[in-house]
């Protein structure tokens, strides 16, 4: 892109991209962002692709292992409270207006 007479170039302080003013229009006319240091290669996009598969499976398998254990800790929980049901005498429940 050609500047003309009227127009500069100025880095941002911000951002550091290069902001191209036009002065006569008092505007930025133009604006270019600076390379990034950690932008990654295509040669890269298998691996990166593969690892992030490898994360989901992993996050799959230790929640499917955690929900595997929460059924068995319910399972250990009613028969617990089942077994104490049945070692507990019958009593009739109180009501309210039995108190009376």
């Amino acid at each position: 892109m050609t500047i003309l007479g009227s127009e500069f170039e100025t880095p941002c302080p911000c951002c550091g991209a290069t902001l191209v003013v036009d002065v006569n229009l008092r505007r930025v006319v133009a604006h270019q962002l600076p390379e990034r240091g950690d932008k990654r290669s295509l040669d890269d996009a298998q691996r990166i692709l593969a690892e992030e598969a490898a994360k989901r499976e992993a996050l799959f398998e230790q929640s499917f292992h955690v929900e595997r254990g929460k059924e068995d800790a319910l399972s250990k929980r009613f028969d617990e409270a089942l077994r104490q049901a049945k070692t507990e005498p019958i009593t009739k429940p109180k009501r309210g207006f039995d108190l009376e």
